[in-house]
């Protein structure tokens, strides 16, 4: 897999002081965010380990900046033996590995809070491409080597893919978000950044599933 030198980084249409104030606005609002949600973390554990006694937090390495893997971290939605056999499979829809309280959660995005962790690190911005595992990274880069122009963006907890395209799970919806990310990728900017998080925000609370 390709990776890139954090030095090589292409500005794009971001200038240093916006990227500066885009990862100022990251850290303000995880750190809030997590303040803010605590409350519900404690809640949404609870449920979880009701349900089945297993991990509230699932782990799961994904591909980020540079094309480094980064650990992901998220409420736990399916069940402790999702993937027994060692296969990556994506979420379907109705999908029967899901738990309960499970698919609440991947309904109303919720299992996606822990991921506010994520964006304090650094793994993570709040509007960048979804970051993926490298299993099915390397099945888009053999449609797309173009995939490998992501690396130059932190990984969003939001995506204009996500919001008008919605959850992938098939190889074509990849691809497709693998476009809409590359045109965000030569369109970015904090007005759009800010766009998105409303849009998106606004989705959520209104109930839209995507």
């Amino acid at each position: 897999m390709g990776m890139i030198n954090e030095g090589s980084e292409n500005n794009g249409v971001m200038s240093p002081a916006a990227k500066a104030l885009k990862r100022g606005f990251d850290i303000l609002c995880s750190a809030l965010g997590l303040v803010v949600t605590s409350p519900l973390f404690l809640v949404v554990c609870w449920f979880i380990r009701r349900e089945d006694g297993g991990p509230a937090i699932f782990r799961q390495e994904r591909i980020g900046y540079g094309g480094r893997p980064f650990m992901l971290y998220k409420f736990r939605s399916m069940t402790v033996m999702s993937e027994a056999d060692g296969r990556p499979a994506l979420c379907q829809k109705n999908d029967k590995r899901l738990t309960h309280i499970g698919r609440f959660l991947r309904e109303h995005h919720l299992d996606e809070l822990p991921q506010l962790w994520n964006v304090l690190r650094g793994d993570m911005s709040f509007v960048g491409p979804r970051p993926e595992r490298k299993y099915f990274v390397d099945k888009i880069m053999a449609e797309n080597s173009d995939y490998a122009l992501l690396y130059q963006l932190r990984p969003g907890l939001f995506s204009p893919a996500t919001l008008y395209n919605g959850y992938t799970d098939t190889m074509e919806k990849m691809l497709e978000r693998l476009r809409m990310d590359l045109e965000y990728l030569r369109d970015r900017s904090l007005w759009l950044d800010l766009k998105i998080i409303y849009l998106t925000v606004m989705s959520i609370l209104t109930g839209k599933k995507f």
